[in-house]
């Protein structure tokens, strides 16, 4: 009686603690579903952006790469020529994922394909930053090398064309007015457009652009599976 009696005692606590474990767990699945439901956003937000800025600084490329400089509408080459400078970097919502991690209740979560997937949108965000990093300095240098090129008020008025035509509300037919202009150019040296052209073809906004989709993938996935394990809406 006695073994029963402490047996059944041990039964109940487990329960109780697996009850609790399930409770916690439900905690922490509803606030990262939330976080997730943040980043897939801001992904998507720049994923848009990403295309453009890939597609966009592969014309300026081909298209100095095709002609002579001189022979290219100067509208052409600030419009197409900024986005050698486009930066976007993402800053994931991760604060449930971090706090789990960090006190090992990443544990409460007991379906394995789900802490699987946890683990590799973790990885693909840790890429991320490490490829950030690379390129905010090729970035950087590039900004530098434009500066030499491009007249800055020419250079903000194709920046507004981004903002009000590319980014607000795609508009061809404004993008093209601004690409037929003529601004003048600050210098036309070869060796300094060289440099300019060799430090946009370094930029990783293709890995980039690639990251960022298999990240929104990851996180919907997550999503998805967390609302179904815990039976979240």
């Amino acid at each position: 009686m006695l073994f029963l009696a402490v047996f059944c005692g041990f039964l109940a606590e487990y329960q109780l603690e697996h009850t609790i474990e399930h409770q916690r767990a439900k905690v922490y699945a509803k606030g990262m579903v939330e976080n997730l439901e943040s980043d897939t956003t801001e992904l998507k937000e720049i994923i848009i952006r990403g295309e453009f800025a890939k597609n966009y600084l592969d014309s300026f490329l081909t298209l100095i790469t095709a002609k002579d400089f001189n022979q290219i509408p100067t509208g052409k080459l600030y419009f197409y020529g900024l986005w050698g400078g486009y930066l976007r970097g993402f800053e994931p919502n991760d604060a449930t994922f971090q706090q789990m991690k960090n006190s090992g209740s990443i544990r409460y979560f007991k379906n394995r394909e789900l802490e699987q997937t946890i683990g590799k949108y973790d990885q693909i965000l840790r890429s991320m930053r490490r490829l950030q990093d690379f390129d905010q300095f090729i970035q950087l240098e590039i900004r530098k090398v434009r500066a030499k090129i491009f007249d800055f008020h020419f250079n903000d008025q194709a920046n507004r064309v981004v903002q009000q035509h590319v980014y607000r509300n795609f508009n061809q037919e404004a993008i093209d007015s601004f690409m037929l202009t003529n601004p003048p150019l600050l210098t036309q040296d070869k060796i300094v457009i060289n440099e300019y052209a060799e430090l946009c073809r370094s930029r990783s906004l293709r890995q980039q652009l690639n990251n960022s989709i298999q990240a929104l993938n990851l996180a919907k996935e997550i999503i998805v599976m967390l609302k179904e394990e815990f039976h979240l809406k």
